[in-house]
């Protein structure tokens, strides 16, 4: 057995926009692995700062068949690309 020691932080509401498609995976991924969508976000960041890989082979491999199931066939090379369907110059 082993003891997990807990940090306590603060949490704030956030109405953050996200692409619709990416946001089904997530959601989908976050009840896949019983944790809050928050929860998920926050250990996906905190990896990523520390550019740290946050998921295991199973859970990409998970990941991915979301990605089918919701149609995202987005890559991280589209990150900086996006832009609002109805928003004709490109431009947000």
């Amino acid at each position: 057995m082993y003891h997990i020691t807990m940090v306590p932080v603060e949490r704030v509401q956030s109405g953050v926009r996200m692409e619709r498609r990416l946001l089904k995976v997530l959601k989908g991924l976050a009840e896949y692995l019983d944790v809050s969508l928050g929860d998920l976000l926050e250990g996906i960041v905190l990896h990523a700062f520390e550019q740290k890989l946050p998921f295991d082979d199973a859970t990409v491999a998970t990941v991915e068949r979301l990605k089918e199931v919701y149609g995202l066939n987005l890559t991280a090379a589209d990150s900086h690309h996006l832009h609002e369907a109805h928003d004709e110059g490109g431009h947000v």
